[in-house]
């Protein structure tokens, strides 16, 4: 390839399967993985995931990754790169519906000439939506009949009825796969399995006993239930629970010290956005209550909110 040919793939594709994975980003996940994988396996057809923001479903895609980079998939699927499409990106760079096109083309022109590729297309509404009627799956179409590539889309579930299941054409090459919220003990298992990713992409340690660390996860989980969360947010489990140890953990950050304690996860509760502030109030009052033991031995300045 001429040195100097810019590939659209390279900007605004991310290859899922050369990724560092610290951990399983999919964890709890393997009945979705499955779908997935079941999905592709089948003869023009690729995958639809649909379900609520922030619950993972790219997440899923990249436990599908995962497993295909460690050689965890049936043979068949052995060998091959997930591409994720920044569709966003794309879209925000051009000047109209013409040159949108024309650009989802380049790339389906350069994904044609890969064998084995798993094009994987995030808020894939916005094809729909954005381009006014482009046929996205007819773009596709030459390379997913020959069985080269396969695609796994990603949206909403508002934006499947409003915008999706309008285009028939798009609809027969998928199948859809509901993608459902976690449920609280599944979350803290989310949870206590991200841990040692954030640990090594923020920099900080928790150095607290399995069962103790789950106990402020399933703290977490617990005060981010359905009905307390600010509806406007629009975020599920496990996403909101993540957003908060996140937080709790750049507090450590901000602190300079190395390791993330009590007075850490307070801080992250008393800031936190995605809970209602009467319930925060109660939360925060629960919080003084069951890590009495904590705040004790870490002197915890409880005036202290970050």
């Amino acid at each position: 390839m001429d040195s100097d040919f810019l590939s659209l793939i390279d900007v605004y594709g991310d290859n899922l399967t050369e990724k560092e994975y610290i951990t399983d980003p999919a964890i709890a996940r393997d009945e979705e993985i499955k779908q997935c994988i079941l999905t592709l396996l089948t003869p023009e057809k690729s995958a639809l995931l649909v379900g609520k923001a922030g619950i993972g479903k790219t997440a899923i895609v990249e436990g599908l990754a995962y497993r295909i980079k460690n050689g965890n998939v049936p043979e068949a699927l052995k060998g091959w790169s997930v591409i994720k499409i920044n569709v966003a990106s794309l879209i925000g760079t051009t000047t109209n519906e013409f040159d949108t096109q024309s650009k989802l083309e380049v790339i389906m022109r350069e994904i044609s000439n890969r064998e084995k590729t798993i094009l994987f297309i995030d808020e894939t509404h916005l094809l729909v939506n954005r381009s006014g009627g482009v046929d996205f799956a007819n773009l596709l179409k030459p390379s997913l009949d020959r069985g080269a590539i396969k695609m796994i889309g990603a949206t909403t579930n508002e934006e499947y009825e409003t915008y999706i299941l309008r285009d028939r054409a798009f609809l027969r090459r998928f199948q859809k796969i509901d993608v459902l919220e976690a449920s609280k003990e599944t979350t803290v298992k989310i949870l206590m399995g991200t841990i040692p990713k954030l640990e090594k992409q923020i920099g900080v340690k928790i150095n607290y006993q399995p069962f103790q660390t789950e106990k402020f996860m399933k703290f977490i989980v617990e005060m981010t239930d359905e009905y307390k969360r600010v509806y406007e947010i629009a975020s599920r489990y496990p996403d909101i629970c993540l957003t908060i140890v996140a937080n709790a953990f750049t507090y450590a950050l901000y602190d300079n010290e190395k390791v993330v304690s009590s007075k850490h996860f307070y801080k992250a509760i008393c800031n936190t956005k995605s809970i209602y502030d009467d319930v925060k109030v109660k939360e925060i009052e629960r919080f003084k209550t069951e890590f009495a033991d904590f705040i004790k031995s870490e002197n915890v300045n409880l005036n202290d909110k970050g």
